[in-house]
């Protein structure tokens, strides 16, 4: 592997879907991806079969050399990596951690497209994060990676506004296609060093940790904002979730309402077609798709024709520790 007339030489590392799209604008561009790094298969769906990740199966779609390490620490995978010979090493949602020796093995070095305007939210979850902060913005940052988490200079940064409707799905999809398509131009300028990296602010920086699904049970004690930018945080995955006694009821949609209510955290206080209405520690909020368990995603006009007597006013959603 090296540099030719057609653009740089990359080892790409990733595995998610939102790593995919940036993997499939290099190999549209003029760079050469030599070779791809992405995590081991891993078990999934109801037969727990292996899977391969949406980088490799695109990677092994292009007949890709593609490298799976469980960890990058040992010499003998950093011995294989530097075999490799590549001018950069592009980033995106990798989930392992590179050692100094990964990081100083490119000729340019490493660098991360990562979800979030940094220093804002550094770490696993930062587009879920920004959600449930309230965040009026979010973007792309382009960082020339260090042995911190997300600490590294800045190259250049795309900005994305958050719109009242957006959930997790939403606004991962617009970051993908924001980070992807500037991707190769980015490479290209970091070629002929035009790009001037400036030093993250420490005292603006704040940690996004990956997602855990005991996060999505509903605490009714919060207030009806903090609630619905949870439910839309938490859509696709882990989805907010609330108990009505025996029954796991998953919400993908809520609004809030502007009604005024006293009554206690958590009951509902009416029910029809246009939503169930719940009471939350300040505010109300209205519920608008959901799930039971086992069934698919329903307007409350299709839960309510076969459920209507779990959603009764004066019942309770309760929050089980």
């Amino acid at each position: 592997m090296h540099t030719t007339a057609r653009g740089l030489t990359i080892i790409f590392a990733g595995t998610p879907e939102f790593a995919a799209q940036h993997l499939q604008a290099l190999l549209n561009s003029h760079h050469r991806v030599g070779a791809v790094y992405t995590q081991p298969d891993r078990q999934a769906g109801r037969g727990r079969k292996l899977q391969a990740s949406p980088v490799k199966a695109l990677a092994l779609s292009r007949e890709l050399p593609v490298f799976q390490p469980v960890s990058l620490k040992n010499e003998a995978e950093q011995q294989t990596m530097a075999a490799l010979k590549a001018d950069v090493m592009v980033v995106v949602a990798y989930g392992l951690i590179l050692p100094p020796a990964i990081l100083k093995t490119p000729r340019l070095g490493c660098i991360n497209v990562h979800a979030s305007l940094l220093p804002r939210w550094r770490g696993a979850a930062p587009i879920q994060r920004a959600l449930i902060a309230g965040d009026q913005e979010s973007g792309i940052s382009y960082m020339q990676m260090n042995e911190g988490l997300d600490t590294g200079d800045v190259l250049y940064t795309l900005r994305c506004p958050i719109t009242a409707n957006d959930t997790a799905s939403t606004l991962h999809d617009r970051l993908a296609k924001l980070g992807s398509e500037y991707l190769a131009e980015l490479l290209d300028q970091l070629a002929t060093h035009s790009l001037t990296a400036h030093v993250q602010d420490n005292t603006h920086a704040n940690y996004a940790p990956k997602l855990d699904k005991n996060e999505a049970q509903i605490n009714w004690q919060e207030s009806a904002t903090v609630i619905e930018r949870k439910i839309r945080a938490f859509n696709p995955w882990p989805v907010a979730f609330s108990h009505r006694e025996h029954d796991i009821v998953r919400i993908w949609q809520a609004r809030i309402s502007a009604d005024a209510c006293t009554a206690a955290p958590g009951t509902i206080l009416s029910a029809s077609k246009q939503g169930i209405s719940v009471a939350t520690a300040q505010g109300v909020l209205n519920l608008e798709l959901l799930q039971l368990a086992g069934g698919k995603v329903l307007t409350c006009e299709q839960v309510l024709t076969s459920k209507k007597d779990l959603f009764l006013p004066g019942k309770q959603f309760v929050h089980i520790a």
